[in-house]
């Protein structure tokens, strides 16, 4: 569709988002929108890394600014066909009654006159001046009103770059605190884990020496029921003789009867008894320590034991066609998708994306507890998690939650959770298979290995809206697939 007006357009695409002005020494960013080099480097301020777009709001991992010579040059050449525009003689305007120039101006009637009219009944008693002074009068208010109307522009940009400088800070912080909450919460994993080998390998040598004492003891009585058995036997036929045999050598056998008096096993020691007790005691505390936590973090000591597994339906869920961008190929079973060498020629039905590589699945969830898994191979860049089905499907759309996904994936070399700013995960073999679990009920999505249901991350309660989900796929590269189960 034409333009209604192209001059417009042309001085809007020539024109700097940040100072409104003809772009002055243009730079353009890695997402190629372009601002002038003072005007952005303003903007970001002292800041070298972690730098976003003020246009796009995609961020940067450091500076680069590359110089647009093209539209440079299409701004100067702009500017001299506005001089020479300028410099060429305006056609003089003729009174439309009298066909005279209008040379005077009417106060009154605030009208260009000519000096016929002047010296008609309709204007003898107003207050006539040259067209020329008439127009400097009103230069002036325009240049006061400029002035007035720059300053209030000035104190509005001054206000938007520092709330976006204030925006920034706060959400490094938020990303420090990010930092610090994986990094303490993986030290306490590491501690608990480590306080489980401990407490178990003490049980262990308790259990060896209980075991040793036990066998000690068996060993022991079994002796002595032996010895025991032979003298009952021996007894057994004394008893049997005749009195006269009877009575012989009776004291020797009552002797070794005497001798071969039975011996109590031995008990377990204070010692044992007492390190026992202790131990007991210890895990008491420890369990009511860990009693505590549970309250505190019930959705990550949840995922530790594999509670949510059993609460989650397993679903079997394809992807649909209509949403896949054209550069993605789909499997005939639509279970895996990967990319490939050319756009294919497909409708651009409003369902399908059409910029970013995204595809969703059939099947949307509004309310119950759901779970599939992702199996990933290949490429550098991927994401797998969920969309709303309301999610744009025209244009950039960013992995964020912010334009309604909620995933984790490889990108810029680093295993994120693709919140906003992205949160990296302190895997160093990022999982082959993803378990996503989605609890609709809730508002939460967790995402676990597929092996031993190790945790990944979880996108807290609430975050996910009350809307219908779809499963969501991205394949960034054509190196990448990626595979549903079951």
């Amino acid at each position: 569709m034409a333009a209604t007006n192209p001059a417009k357009t042309l001085q809007d695409e020539l024109t700097c988002p940040i100072c409104l002005e003809y772009f002055k020494d243009p730079v353009s960013l890695d997402c190629d929108h372009s601002f002038c080099q003072a005007c952005i480097t303003q903007f970001w301020g002292g800041f070298t890394t972690d730098v976003s777009c003020p246009q796009c709001r995609v961020t940067f991992p450091q500076r680069n600014l590359r110089l647009n010579r093209q539209l440079r040059n299409i701004v100067e050449a702009a500017r001299e066909l506005r001089l020479q525009t300028g410099k060429e003689p305006e056609p003089e305007r003729l009174c439309e009654k009298h066909k005279e120039p209008l040379k005077l101006f009417c106060k009154e009637d605030e009208i260009p006159i000519c000096l016929v009219c002047d010296r008609s009944k309709e204007h003898r008693d107003h207050t006539v001046i040259p067209a020329e002074e008439a127009a400097k009068e009103f230069k002036e208010k325009i240049q006061t009103h400029l002035k007035t109307l720059r300053e209030e522009r000035e104190k509005l940009l001054g206000f938007k770059m520092t709330g976006e400088k204030r925006s920034q800070e706060y959400l490094r912080k938020t990303q420090t605190e990010r930092q610090k909450i994986v990094s303490e919460f993986q030290e306490l994993r590491q501690f608990l884990e480590e306080q489980e080998r401990l407490l178990l390998a003490q049980l262990e040598k308790l259990d060896e020496e209980i075991v040793k004492l036990q066998n000690e003891n068996v060993s022991k009585l079994s002796q002595e029921i032996s010895h025991l058995s032979e003298l009952i036997s021996e007894l057994e036929g004394k008893y049997q003789k005749p009195s006269g045999e009877f009575l012989q050598d009776d004291r020797s056998t009552l002797s070794r009867w005497e001798k071969g008096k039975f011996q109590q096993p031995m008990e377990i020691s204070p010692e044992l008894e007492k390190r026992l007790s202790d131990f007991s005691q210890k895990n008491v505390a420890l369990m009511k320590t860990l009693g505590k936590f549970k309250d505190i973090l019930p959705a990550k000591l949840e995922i530790r034991r594999g509670e949510p597994l059993e609460a989650h339906r397993q679903v079997c869920v394809t992807l649909d066609p209509d949403t896949a961008h054209p550069q993605l190929i789909l499997s005939e079973d639509l279970k895996s998708v990967s990319g490939g060498d050319t756009r294919q020629r497909l409708p651009n039905n409003p369902g399908r994306f059409d910029t970013v590589y995204y595809v969703l699945g059939c099947e949307g969830f509004t309310s119950g507890r759901h779970c599939w898994e992702v199996e990933v191979g290949g490429g550098r860049f991927w994401a797998v998690g969920v969309a709303r089905e309301s999610v744009r499907r025209k244009g950039w759309i960013s992995r964020s939650p912010e334009d309604g996904i909620w995933a984790v994936g490889q990108w810029k070399g680093q295993f994120q959770a693709l919140t906003s700013p992205e949160t990296r995960l302190p895997w160093r073999r990022v999982p082959k298979r993803i378990r996503v679990c989605l609890d609709c009920d809730r508002g939460q999505v967790t995402f676990i290995t597929a092996g031993d249901k190790a945790p990944i991350f979880t996108f807290p309660p609430g975050s996910v809206p009350g809307e219908r989900i779809r499963p969501w796929l991205w394949v960034g590269d054509k190196d990448t697939w990626l595979i549903l189960y079951p």
